[in-house]
């Protein structure tokens, strides 16, 4: 989790964890999920976003939805995303 007095860097982290958890999957094996559709994450980077240390760039984003087998949506905590 984010230390006080710091922002989190992304809002996806957590749920990436959950949904990662969920399916049973290890940073390193999810990592290589990843790899395999086309986005190169080490386990330390994963880590630091699943912590929200590190920004998500939007391309990033539908991977790592992709790797899960969910929708962009599934990422997105509770309230902060509403459909018009």
């Amino acid at each position: 989790m984010v230390k006080r007095g710091k922002r989190p860097k992304n809002i996806v982290g957590p749920q990436v964890r959950k949904l990662r958890d969920q399916r049973g999957l290890t940073q390193e094996m999810f990592a290589a999920r990843c790899s395999v559709l086309g986005l190169e994450l080490s386990r330390a980077t994963l880590s630091k976003i699943e912590s929200q240390l590190r920004c998500v760039a939007d391309f990033e984003l539908v991977i790592l939805a992709q790797a899960l087998k969910v929708e962009i949506t599934a990422l997105m905590p509770s309230g902060r995303l509403q459909q018009s």
